[in-house]
């Protein structure tokens, strides 16, 4: 499914169905101390419900099944659902097909609601109140985020300039360590109560960034195939030039835990 936002890309349409595949094997690297920090804040833990808005390939539940909550996952795209399907099999999490804004469970469903990498596309004046209806009492949003330090970091800095070569106008690039920015609309009905930002080191190869990489939005998301193409030939090339064989980009992640007034 397209998605267009005159603030995102300058308006250049993206599908994150297009690149389910790479998706599923090349972006489901968060390290451990990610999650520790969502289990340290006793969060998406045994005897929680949680709902994982824009779950992509489920990376949030697979990962966190077995700190024992019971997830439900929702992604605008059928493509992402059937990967987060296929990867969880075994495993009791519920998936639906469903934009953040057609959500509609019962009030008081769950103690947490998880956005992870996706809470900048929502459209916050119309999801924020149905969310605080679905939340229990004292019920929690929970922002997370991870990206590449482009300015701090020459490999993941090469590789994104590449990306800008195809995709001027891609607006993830130059990113730096920041606070979750929660527009002012959550305020009267949520409190901020807790939020970090730290360094992280994450492995690749040149296999595993390349594809990390190409599934990003700039390039697998919004690109035609020909052009995909010829980034990744381009970048496969640049990454033998500047890379080892093996090695850490350095990150940085975020959190933000809004408690329901």
């Amino acid at each position: 499914m397209n998605i267009t936002d005159k603030n995102i890309d300058g308006g250049k349409a993206f599908d994150w169905g297009k690149t389910s595949e790479d998706y599923a094997k090349f972006r489901d690297i968060y390290p451990q101390e990610f999650y520790d920090k969502i289990v340290n804040r006793k969060l998406c833990i045994n005897g929680q419900t949680v709902l994982d808005i824009g779950t992509g390939t489920g990376v949030l539940p697979r990962n966190m099944y077995h700190f024992g909550a019971k997830w439900t996952g929702t992604d605008i795209s059928e493509n992402q659902i059937e990967q987060a399907k296929k990867l969880s099999q075994g495993l009791d999490i519920d998936y639906y097909a469903l934009s953040a804004e057609n959500i509609n469970f019962p009030d008081n469903s769950f103690d947490v609601i998880t956005a992870c990498q996706c809470f900048w596309y929502f459209d916050h004046q119309q999801i924020m109140p149905e969310i605080f209806r679905m939340l229990k009492p004292n019920g929690r949003i929970l922002v997370l985020y991870m990206a590449w330090l482009p300015f701090e970091d020459s490999i993941a800095g090469a590789s994104e300039e590449l990306v800008l070569k195809y995709n001027p106008k891609w607006s993830g690039a130059g990113e730096t360590i920041h606070p979750i920015f929660i527009p002012d609309c959550y305020d009267k009905k949520f409190e901020l109560i807790y939020h970090e930002e730290y360094p992280l080191n994450v492995h690749f190869t040149r296999e595993s960034w390349n594809g990390r990489m190409k599934a990003c939005r700039g390039i697998g998301a919004s690109l035609a195939d020909e052009e995909i193409m010829a980034w990744e030939q381009e970048h496969m090339k640049l990454l033998t030039e500047i890379a080892p064989a093996q090695f850490n980009i350095l990150h940085y992640g975020a959190i933000a835990e809004l408690k329901k007034r």
